[in-house]
This record gives C-alpha cells, sequence and structure tokens, in this order.
C-alpha cells in the first residue's frame, strides 16, 4: 500500500470510529486526493478547530473556492458542526476528514464526480 493508502485507512478508521459515520471509499480517495501534498505534511494535515484564523482558511478555500458556496454564516455553521462531530476535544482533526465531512452536508459529491 502507498503512504496516501494508508492515510485513506486512518481517515476511514476516524470517520467509522470518531464520528460516526459509514465513509464512501471513493469519495474519500477523491477528497483526500484533492487535499494535495498537505496530506504529508503534519501540520497542514490537520485542522485547528480552535484557531479562527484557521477556520476562516477553510470556509475561503475549501468551502467557497472548490466547492463554489456563497460566503453566508451557514458556511462556518457547517464548519462547526463537522468539528463537533469530530469531537472539539479530538487533538488532530484531519484535514480530509473535515472537508469529506464539508462535501456531504453540503450535497457537493458532483464536485468531485
Amino acid at each position: 500500500m502507498s503512504k496516501r493508502d494508508d492515510l485513506i485507512a486512518v481517515y476511514a478508521d476516524d470517520l467509522k470510529n470518531k464520528c460516526g459515520m459509514k465513509p464512501d471509499m471513493d469519495l474519500l480517495k477523491k477528497v483526500t486526493i484533492g487535499c494535495g501534498p498537505s496530506i504529508y505534511n503534519k501540520d497542514a494535515a490537520t485542522v485547528a478547530g480552535s484557531q479562527k484564523s484557521e477556520l476562516e482558511t477553510v470556509k475561503a478555500s475549501f468551502l467557497m473556492k472548490k466547492l463554489g458556496l456563497a460566503d453566508s454564516p451557514a458556511l462556518m455553521e457547517a464548519i462547526n458542526k463537522a468539528i463537533e462531530t469530530y469531537g472539539r476535544s479530538e487533538r488532530s482533526k484531519y484535514r480530509a476528514v473535515i472537508y469529506y465531512m464539508l462535501v456531504k452536508q453540503f450535497k457537493k459529491e458532483s464536485v468531485y464526480g
């Protein structure tokens, strides 16, 4: 297995065991690939759920730019919902897992079609 496949397995495990979701492995793989090389960088691979600037980056770069959503309070509400689902106390909130949950929340799977 490649390093990316190993990481996808970790993300799938987090979705199952920490978020209580059954992951769509095909979509998870596409979201992970979409994260690019950041998944291999310890700092960039995770989302700091308590840093407002980090959450703004997720909103602007992922939700608005990648998914094409219009700016609204619903975007930050969705990010906070994903972080709550993952668990605020969970130290390592993987970016690919957060993005996966956001894609599912906004029903934007077609972006990765």
